[in-house]
């Protein structure tokens, strides 16, 4: 569910954030607010935020948010929802993500070459995005992969690595990737891998499935 850009909505949820082990945002009083339609930013009353030992260049105003501030989120060391340490950005509200065990014949094929061949995956279900297969790794054709360098976060499923492919001669950087240490609701996809389904071919129990066409694309 994607929002327009310029929604916003009461955050009905205490949010903290610290900067050199100070408490320097401590609200109830939240606003999600989405700049753009992929995720939402909080907004937060001035009165609600300590302002004297943040940079001013890290504080925005916004005139669709009277009485309210935005903390750039690199400006702070730590950003809690209640109790629980968020990471990138706020989630989504509006968004879900579930990990299903599956036992649907998976095979990932590019260039005529199969990559990996699996009937035992979890499906990963996040709104807005095409279903995700994570393998096993014992199913995947690792003496093709090359680890790389990158590194990505993610506040729904946590820091995954990744892996370029090298097959039939040509190199496919980063089209692999996986969580070591998923967050806990996500623990299913540990020590497995995905594929990037806009740039390989699925063939989900004998049927090809066309490309989807996202962002990642």
């Amino acid at each position: 569910m994607a929002m327009e850009p310029g929604y916003h909505e009461s955050c009905p949820r205490r949010i903290r954030a610290y900067r050199a082990g100070r408490c320097v945002v401590d609200t109830t009083n939240a606003e999600y607010f989405w700049e753009h339609a992929y995720f939402p930013s909080w907004f937060v009353r001035e009165s609600d935020v300590v302002l004297d030992v943040l940079p001013s260049d890290v504080v925005r105003r916004d005139e669709r948010m009277p009485g309210l501030v935005f903390v750039a989120w690199s400006s702070v060391d730590q950003w809690f929802e209640e109790d629980e340490e968020v990471f990138v950005h706020p989630q989504d509200p509006y968004k879900r993500v579930d990990a299903r065990d599956s036992s649907r014949h998976v095979q990932i094929v590019l260039d005529g070459t199969v990559l990996a061949d699996c009937h035992r995956p979890v499906l990963l279900f996040e709104t807005s995005l095409p279903t995700r297969y994570y393998l096993p790794k014992l199913d995947v054709r690792f003496d093709l992969l090359v680890p790389t360098r990158k590194v990505t976060n993610c506040p729904y499923k946590g820091t995954a690595e990744y892996w370029s492919l090298e097959v039939n001669g040509k190199s496919y950087p980063d089209i692999v990737w996986g969580y070591r240490y998923p967050k806990p609701d996500l623990a299913k996809i540990a020590g497995h891998v995905c594929f990037y389904d806009e740039k390989v071919d699925v063939i989900l129990d004998g049927v090809s499935l066309s490309r989807p066409v996202t962002q990642f694309s």
